[in-house]
């Protein structure tokens, strides 16, 4: 049994600040939602103080890091603490490829009258239960006749594609940069942290650059259930991609002060981890989304 004495950190007030910080947020959402004015203001206030809650709290963590406070065994539960927030964040993503599943697989062609052996009449005149399904029953003029939409899907095999190609280049970049880190060479590690920070910038580019033309070709959020699918799965995915970017620049600041050596460096692993795992879900969202979804 180790005689290590486990480090409990003092009372802390970060958490009640990021707690009045999401409900600001959210309130801040809500009403934005609902086109009340002072919505987007209240939604800024909420980001800053969310940011100024993350800055505090995990300034502390480092301070307490460097001071010599954490030993082998903090350390373990800090890898069991990312471990299990990757854990709910695969589970986060799960659900919305669950939606894009049953609505592709089961619910669009039991609106059509298949596999219940039961005739479903038409829902509206022009309704046709074939995927991707953008019309809505909002789409149906004052006589019933549904309006044209004029509507292009997204070209798979190019921003997308050039976009899964930057980020598994990234993924390998930041394998270098792991590698040179835990070997002692400070000046390889910079060079690829900046090349894995660049290709998450350059993605979140061509990302916000496909929205333009999607949205300049008809696809918006509002473009039935393939339009919602499209949008949520890709805007959360460009969100992670955010935090991970931000995550990685914080780890290279912190490298360039010195703060991680090879052998403590869990910071840049946990960054590591979730770099990886954005990766991933791009991967699954590519094929779900842009190959089998379209």
């Amino acid at each position: 049994m180790s005689n290590e004495k486990y480090y409990v950190p003092h009372g802390t007030y970060w958490p009640i600040i990021g707690s009045i910080g999401i409900s600001t947020l959210f309130v801040g959402f809500a009403n934005q939602m609902h086109d009340v004015s002072w919505g987007w203001p209240v939604m800024v206030l909420g980001f800053a103080i969310i940011a100024f809650m993350m800055f505090g709290w995990l300034g502390t963590v480092v301070a307490e890091s460097v001071g010599g406070m954490y030993n082998s065994q903090v350390d373990r539960s800090f890898r069991w603490g990312m471990s299990w927030f990757i854990f709910s964040e695969v589970m986060f993503f799960a659900a919305f490829f669950g939606a894009l599943l049953y609505a592709r697989v089961l619910s669009v062609p039991w609106l059509g009258g298949e596999y219940n052996n039961i005739y479903t009449p038409q829902l509206w005149e022009g309704f046709k239960a074939a995927w991707p399904l953008i019309s809505t029953p909002g789409d149906v003029g004052q006589n019933g006749v549904a309006f044209s939409t004029n509507f292009k899907l997204v070209d798979t095999w190019g921003l997308p594609a050039l976009n899964t190609g930057l980020l598994l280049t990234s993924g390998v970049t930041l394998t270098y940069a792991h590698h040179a880190l835990r070997a002692g060479h400070r000046d390889a590690l910079m060079a690829w942290m900046l090349a894995t920070i660049a290709l998450g910038v350059i993605f979140l580019g061509f990302q916000i650059t496909e929205y333009g033309h999607a949205y300049h070709d008809g696809l918006k959020l509002t473009s039935g259930i393939y339009g919602s699918t499209f949008y949520l799965l890709t805007g959360f995915h460009g969100f992670h991609v955010i935090v991970g970017t931000i995550f990685l620049a914080v780890c290279l600041f912190r490298s360039m002060k010195g703060h991680s050596n090879s052998e403590h460096h869990f910071g840049f692993e946990a960054a590591a981890w979730y770099w990886h795992f954005v990766d991933v879900v791009w991967l699954f969202l590519f094929a779900a989304i842009y190959i089998w979804g379209s």
